[in-house]
């Protein structure tokens, strides 16, 4: 199996945030020692940080190697775009395992930190489980309740066939039939007001596992479901996977979203990168930058970049899997103040394992006090 962006953890934070699989929680008994009142520093600043010379990071995943394309122009990289006209206010779910764990656990020393720092945040409610029949009321949920305190809600479908090319988050809808008619499902529970939807992490980045005619079937049902999503709801913004910044190029990924519809504004707002992994946000920003330069379409194409542990950036030994001295990225916002960049998010629920200090997907309170202290 190949590192992707979300490939291990993805079902577990559908679970998380909206019981898409199950309630399962990992227990995580270890306590560690800490002072009363732990010594807090703010939370990374939410100004813009200076864009790295070059899109790739210095710190590779444990994806296979990728070569690495030339440096972009400065054109590519200063060239502005519009920022999507949406509320700056996300939404934050009410039901999530971390919130679980806090309401659980009032008297546990690491509660204040991993509350103020990761259970008070608005992060993103996936949904990971094929179920036709409940997906357009689960949905209607969380984005009346977005509408209700008017916010924006972060929502992720995550059923493509295929999903993860049998790795170990494998599933997803039985065939592209069937996803064509859950993604219309899904669509039907959006509401009128404003939703951010993450179309299937890894469906693009990770499409070299498919044959040419296998990936080409995907993309046009991805460009579909851009569309569908979109006529349902005209204030839906959809956002293409574009991987990270340690794994395609910027023109072979541009290419490929090309031909799975993010080049619209019918089907698309731009890209999503770095979800549930570890590049730093300046790496992402100069990264995605590229592939929009290389991807063309309308000038209001953007990308959004999951921050939610990339504080430390990505380890330098390519580890994927819970790795250590990881940190809370920036908090999740939607004036990012960079040119193209049109949200920070919290795709990733920090707290829910990758599979090693923990189950794949359940709140690890150990690992996510390291991730906020």
């Amino acid at each position: 199996m190949v590192a992707a962006a979300s490939v291990v953890v993805a079902v577990g934070t559908a679970t998380g945030m909206i019981s898409a699989a199950g309630d399962g929680r990992g227990a995580d008994e270890a306590r560690p020692e800490v002072s009363s009142s732990p010594r807090l520093e703010p939370l990374p600043a939410l100004s813009p940080s200076p864009s790295p010379s070059a899109w790739v990071s210095p710190s590779p995943t444990a994806r296979p190697a990728k070569k690495a394309s030339p440096k972009p122009s400065a054109s590519r990289t200063t060239k502005k775009r519009q920022t999507a006209p949406v509320s700056t206010r996300l939404y934050r779910h009410p039901e999530s395992r971390v919130l679980d764990w806090v309401r659980a656990n009032p008297g546990d020393p690491r509660r204040a930190v991993i509350e103020s720092r990761i259970a008070d945040q608005p992060a993103a409610v996936w949904f990971a489980d094929y179920s036709p029949d409940s997906i357009t009321s689960r949905v209607r949920a969380v984005a009346s309740g977005g509408a209700g305190q008017g916010r924006t809600p972060v929502l992720v479908p995550y059923t493509i066939p295929d999903r993860d090319c049998g790795g170990h988050s494998q599933g997803g809808a039985p065939d592209l039939d069937a996803y064509d008619a859950w993604i219309e499902r899904f669509a039907a529970g959006l509401g009128s007001g404003e939703v951010i939807v993450i179309l299937e992490p890894d469906s693009v980045a990770q499409a070299e596992c498919l044959s040419a005619g296998q990936r080409a079937d995907r993309f046009a049902s991805l460009a579909r479901a851009g569309r569908v999503l979109k006529e349902a709801n005209p204030r839906a913004r959809v956002y293409f996977d574009a991987g990270h910044s340690g794994w395609n190029a910027p023109a072979k990924q541009a290419g490929w979203l090309r031909q799975a519809g993010a080049a619209s504004a019918a089907s698309s707002d731009g890209i999503f990168s770095n979800v549930s992994n570890f590049h730093s946000t300046a790496a992402e920003v100069s990264y995605d930058r590229a592939v929009l330069d290389a991807l063309g379409g309308p000038s209001s194409l953007g990308a959004v970049i999951d921050t939610s542990r990339n504080g430390n950036g990505a380890p330098a030994d390519g580890a994927w899997c819970d790795p250590a001295g990881r940190k809370l990225g920036r908090a999740p916002t939607l004036a990012t103040g960079e040119a193209g960049i049109h949200g920070y998010l919290w795709v990733k629920l920090p707290g829910e394992s990758d599979g090693c200090k923990g189950a794949p997907g359940t709140f690890t309170p150990s690992y996510a006090y390291d991730l906020a202290r």
